[in-house]
Formats: structure tokens, C-alpha cells, sequence
């Protein structure tokens, strides 16, 4: 394709279209002006008149024409200005010769349309618009005055014609000038903008993420107090009592009597053993990084998921994988972590339903899968399962996964992902490293072993 066929083929700016604009007001002033001067003055060359206002028709027609291309948004004969041009010089000249010659009103149409010409095209075209109607112009002085030699209103007019081109064309400049800036102006003020939105978006999920953080570390510490204060009002009883059945069995019983205080003792003991569980695990956050047996991670949060009474009536299914190395990272916050995953996976299934929960090594890192048998996450909600307060439970928070997705991150240098959801479950994996685990072999997944939950 040629430059030529570029041209032709683009879309005209907005520039040129304000410009058209311009010109088709300034072209049909000209002509209702013309016709005025033509039918309605008393003039000496009325004899003419046919004549020019033919002329005249001719330059309503152009002028029609342009006007139509105008609406439809595009420039007529955009692609050869100079033809606008040459039609101009000599339909310019012929209302000059057949009205008063050099003396002519109509010969300030020179201007016009050097004026129009600067608006419209480059200062390259309007230059050689001024030649073509200096040329025009000299046409019609040397056929009016063939015996005079006076040249002073033929330089007059081209020194006139020459500084109107002059003047046009730098004021014009100077406005495309000023546009362009603006234009470019305009462009940074939006970018500007849009970073600025961006940006304050960016800072309202930071400060929604921070108070997220702030909400679950008082949630905690306030469970942390209320589990303390019950391990304290429960275990002096729970002493007293054990006490008690201490000094029974120390005299002398039946076999049934001792059956029985043997049984209270171990009931009591399971009840103490669940105390210190739910003091360990609400006690203030230790964040000093140790070496981890992952599956002991796991399996400790299992031992708390067993008190809560979603768990009722559900399966696990384990698949540790074997001689998994250790890994570097905050106890606490791992069984957080995990936790958190095996009760939303709780959560989801109804009554007699399965969670797996698998581990395994590959390229350095350590996967921790939990799959539960539920109904899935719909495609809609998928986009928002980590994002702070985001909840689809009628109790829930929307803290857990954000929390989970927080810890794995920033404290844990790892990553957690929605693996895969549909109706028939989900599975949020956990992935795990530290140099321990990037020396380590791969290790493939075990076999389930499933473990029902009383």
C-alpha cells in the first residue's frame, strides 16, 4: 500500500473536522455575500450579471457538495488540495473580471481563501495557494491594463496576499500548537488519573487487609483470654474431683466400685487433656521459626477440628506421604493454617461426607491437599474465596481463607490455590519449601487411610 493510499484511507483528526466546519461557514458567507453584492446593489456591471451569478451557482454547488462530505464526517477531495485551490484562483478571478476587474470587491475572496487554506491544510499548501492566486490575480491586472504601466496595485495586492499567508499560517500554527499541548495535557491528566484511582484502590485493599489482620488478632486474643479463664474456673474443679476419686480408690472396694471410679478417672483426665489442648492452641502466637514435621502439624489441628461439632458424622481420609524432610516454619501459624482448610472443608460437606487430606514432595515443595466431598464454589464466588470478609457461610467472617492465604505468603514463603472446584468437591492445596525441602527427592502421595471422627 502506498503513503499516498495510507493517507487516503484515514480517518480524518478532530482538527480537520472543526477546520471543515470553519471553511464550509466561511465558503457559504462568500456566496450569500456574492449574490447580494450581484442582485441586490446598484453597480456598473450589471450587464454581467447572468454571468457571474452562474459563477456564483458554481461556487454554491462546491459548496454544497462540501457541506454533505462535511456531515458524514469526512474532508472533500482531502487527498488533492491544491485542486480546491486552482478552482478557487479561478472562479476568484473570473467574479473579478466580469465585475469591476483590480477594483472588484470580490477580489478580498483572496484572503478568504488563503485564510481557509491555512485552517485546513499544511503552511506547504497554503504557500502554493498564494502563488496559484498571485498568479490569478496577475492574469486579470495585465488584462485590464494592457496600456498602463503603473505596477503599484499589483505589488500592493501580492505584498497583501503574501503577508495574509504569512499571518495565517503562523497563527495557525501557533493554534495546532496549543491544541497538540492540550491534547497532550489532557492525556497525562488522564493516566494521572487513572494511576491515581489505581492507586487508591490499591491503598483501600491494603488498609482492608491490615484491619482484617487487626479484626483476626483480637478475635483471637479475646479467645485466647476466654479459653484461659476457662481452663482455670474448670481445672480447680476437675482437681478436686480427681483428688476425691484418688482417696476412694485407696480404700478398700468391690470390684464394680472400682470399675467405675476407674472410669470417672479417665474421663477426667480426657476432660484435662482437652483443657491443655485449648490452652496450647489459644495462647499468645509464638513466631520464632523451628524445623516441623509437617504431618505432626496436621495431625494436631485434626486433634483440636475433633471438638467442634461440625465435625460430627464426617470421615477423614489421610495420604502422608513417607519420609517427608522437615520443614522450617512457625508451628502455630501452620496449624492455623490447616486448621482453618479442614473445617471450611467441614463446612462444606453434609453429614456422612469424606475429607482427604494428602501430602507430598515435588520440585522442591511441599503439597498439602485438602479435598472435601461438598457442592463446590461457584465460578462467581471463585474470584473472591480469598479476599478479606468475603463469606458465603450465615455466621462466617471471611477471614479464615484470607488469613490462611496472608500466613502462606508472608510469614511462610509459600502459596495456597484453589486447585479445583465443581459439584462434586473442592480442594485447596498448600504449597511449602525451605532449603531442607528443595535438597530433598521427590516423594510421591501414600495410600488413603481413612479415619472416622467421633
Amino acid at each position: 500500500m502506498t503513503d499516498a493510499s495510507i493517507t487516503s484511507a484515514r480517518e480524518p483528526s478532530t482538527w480537520e473536522l472543526a477546520a471543515e466546519s470553519i471553511t464550509v461557514k466561511i465558503r457559504w458567507f462568500g456566496v450569500a455575500v456574492g449574490y447580494l453584492v450581484v442582485n441586490f446593489l446598484d453597480r456598473p456591471a450589471a450587464e454581467h450579471r447572468a454571468v457571474m451569478n452562474s459563477i456564483l451557482t458554481l461556487g454554491a454547488t462546491y459548496a454544497l457538495v462540501d457541506t454533505l462530505w462535511s456531515l458524514r464526517g469526512r474532508v472533500f477531495l482531502s487527498r488533492w488540495p491544491l485542486s480546491i485551490s486552482v478552482m478557487e484562483a479561478v472562479f476568484i478571478g473570473l467574479l473579478c473580471y466580469f465585475d469591476q476587474g483590480l477594483d472588484s470587491p470580490f477580489r478580498f475572496y483572496y484572503f478568504l481563501s488563503l485564510l481557509v487554506c491555512a485552517i485546513r491544510y499544511t503552511p506547504v499548501v497554503t504557500l502554493a495557494t498564494f502563488v496559484l492566486h498571485s498568479i490569478s490575480y496577475g492574469e486579470l491586472f495585465f488584462s485590464r491594463r494592457l496600456q498602463s504601466q503603473d505596477l503599484t496595485p499589483l505589488f500592493v495586492m501580492l505584498v497583501s496576499m503574501g503577508w495574509v499567508t504569512w499571518a495565517c499560517t503562523s497563527l495557525v500554527g501557533l493554534m495546532k500548537a496549543a491544541g497538540r499541548r492540550l491534547a497532550q495535557l489532557n492525556d497525562e491528566l488522564r493516566t494521572n488519573q487513572v494511576e491515581l484511582e489505581e492507586r487508591i484502590q490499591q491503598r483501600t485493599g491494603q488498609l482492608q487487609q491490615s484491619q482484617a489482620l487487626v479484626v483476626q488478632q483480637e478475635k483471637q486474643a479475646a479467645f485466647g483470654l476466654l479459653a484461659a479463664g476457662i481452663a482455670h474456673e474448670v481445672g480447680n474443679p476437675l482437681a478436686a474431683i480427681s483428688s476425691l476419686v484418688q482417696m476412694l480408690n485407696r480404700r478398700p472396694n468391690d470390684d464394680y466400685t472400682r470399675e467405675r471410679l476407674q472410669m470417672v478417672d479417665d474421663q477426667l483426665r480426657r476432660i484435662q487433656g482437652t483443657l491443655r489442648e485449648l490452652v496450647d492452641f489459644s495462647r499468645p502466637a509464638n513466631t520464632q521459626k523451628s524445623m516441623c514435621d509437617v504431618h505432626e502439624l496436621i495431625n494436631a489441628a485434626l486433634n483440636i477440628a475433633k471438638y467442634y461439632k461440625r465435625t460430627k458424622g464426617k470421615k477423614i481420609v489421610t495420604a502422608y506421604a513417607d519420609q517427608l524432610p522437615l520443614l522450617r516454619v512457625v508451628r502455630d501459624q501452620l496449624v492455623q493454617v490447616f486448621l482453618n482448610l479442614i473445617l471450611n472443608a467441614m463446612d462444606a460437606t453434609d453429614e456422612g461426607g469424606t475429607i482427604e487430606i494428602s501430602t507430598a514432595l515435588s520440585s522442591g515443595w511441599i503439597e498439602v491437599a485438602v479435598r472435601d466431598d461438598g457442592h463446590g464454589i461457584s465460578p462467581d464466588n471463585q474470584v473472591h474465596v480469598f479476599r478479606p470478609y468475603f463469606t458465603t457461610k450465615e455466621t462466617g467472617t471471611g477471614l479464615g481463607l484470607f488469613v490462611c492465604k496472608h500466613i502462606i505468603e508472608e510469614a511462610a514463603g509459600g502459596r495456597i490455590e484453589l486447585s479445583e472446584t465443581s459439584a462434586a468437591g473442592t480442594k485447596f492445596t498448600v504449597f511449602l519449601t525451605c532449603d531442607n525441602v528443595r535438597r530433598h527427592p521427590d516423594v510421591a502421595q501414600a495410600t488413603l487411610v481413612s479415619t472416622e471422627v467421633s
